[in-house]
């Protein structure tokens, strides 16, 4: 019942009776504020009606027992509505019992877990891209102006050919799995950078400077993020790596000017070898056409001089097996044949004596008959005098 229901009460407010002393508010002068006089105001007295007004307010009976019970009842509902919990887009709750992984709410909406100390609930931002430099750090100033500043310890690396390399990485990745990215890897971000920094300089290790620095950024990058998300994956980090980006790839500056000397000579060394690969691949050519030549040459007087071999060889065994058929007559024709071979370039005079010579006249200028019969120059033939010519 209320304080104004009391029929007793005569809707009277709870600071006392109007018109009389019980008319006064809780500061103990008759208006709602304290007396601006220099008495003091009397606390006890104010206590007491205060007391005395709040129990008048309450239904029925009133004591410390139920006012107890009602700031327990109170406590345990705030206790138990501490358990809701919110599950927003792109995010997961890793909730975790008496210290230990439970179970992952990943669906949005409104779920609830007991509440702690029984489970404790954690929200990771999975769909996040989060990005980590290696080898500067970036900072704004009160204008709005960004200050790269490098970080040497992390930005210089050796290379293959032992150049020094002054890298800046920018590493982006995103959280695949809430629960093994927070149980299974400590100090999370600091593990990445680490494995990121391995990865990049082994990479670099194994790839000379001026690849790095000009034409082939993109393939240094791309070895250096598999090796990373590979580490990653043995470590069941629950991370992925989304992009590792080089923006920038120079020469330390303390060598800068030997490294021009020596891209000056290579420069030079490269233009003098592509000049003699070109004369090469002139004269190569023509001395393969003119080998070539000659070999088919060589091949055409080889088998030229064999079948005139294999000719001769014939011609030979058919003689021989004529011969073998009739001895005499080959011998009389191969005499006569030699013979006329013989003698048909030869200049002979023959006299017969039989039809009335008379034999050698005393002077016959042989030799200048024999001039007169041949242009050529040769020897005098000998006179044969022939009794009988068969």
């Amino acid at each position: 019942m209320a304080w104004d229901d009391k029929p007793d009460n005569k809707r009277k407010n709870p600071w006392g009776k109007p018109g009389s002393n019980e008319d006064r508010g809780p500061w103990g002068g008759g208006s709602q504020r304290p007396p601006g006089g220099n008495e003091p105001p009397d606390i006890d007295e104010m206590l007491r009606k205060a007391q005395a007004n709040f129990r008048s307010v309450m239904p029925g009976e009133f004591n410390s027992g139920t006012v107890i019970g009602l700031v327990a009842v109170a406590v345990a509902a705030l206790w138990l509505a501490s358990g809701f919990f919110i599950v927003n887009p792109g995010d997961n709750v890793v909730i975790q019992r008496f210290g230990a992984w439970s179970r992952t709410a990943d669906t949005e909406g409104l779920g609830y877990h007991f509440p702690a100390p029984i489970e404790t609930a954690e929200t990771v931002k999975v769909n996040e891209i989060r990005s980590m430099n290696i080898g500067f750090t970036e900072a704004y100033s009160r204008v709005g102006d960004k200050a790269v500043r490098d970080v040497p310890e992390e930005s210089l690396m050796l290379s293959a050919d032992r150049n020094i390399v002054d890298l800046n990485i920018v590493l982006q990745w995103s959280i695949k799995s809430a629960e093994d990215f927070l149980f299974n890897i400590e100090d999370q971000e600091n593990t990445i950078k680490q494995v990121a920094q391995s990865a990049i300089r082994d990479v670099v290790g194994q790839t000379e400077m001026f690849p790095i620095i000009t034409n082939k950024r993109e393939e240094v990058a791309a070895r250096t993020k598999a090796i990373i998300q590979q580490n990653l994956d043995e470590y069941k980090s629950g991370i992925t790596v989304s992009q590792v980006l080089i923006k920038k790839a120079e020469v330390h500056p303390d060598v800068q000017n030997a490294f021009q000397d020596v891209q000056s000579a290579k420069q030079d060394a490269e233009d003098v070898q592509n000049r003699a690969e070109a004369y090469r691949e002139d004269i190569l050519p023509k001395a393969r056409g003119l080998a070539t030549q000659m070999n088919r040459e060589a091949d055409g007087y080889r088998q030229s001089n064999i079948a005139k071999a294999n000719g001769d060889a014939d011609r030979f065994n058919s003689v021989y097996e004529a011969y073998l058929g009739g001895k005499d007559v080959t011998k009389e024709r191969i005499y006569i044949e030699t013979m006329e071979e013989i003698l048909k370039n030869a200049h002979k005079i023959i006299l017969d004596n039989k039809n009335g010579g008379t034999g050698v006249v005393p002077y016959l200028p042989l030799n200048e008959f024999s001039k007169s019969r041949t242009p050529r120059s040769v020897a005098p033939a000998p006179v044969t005098q022939l009794e009988d010519v068969p």
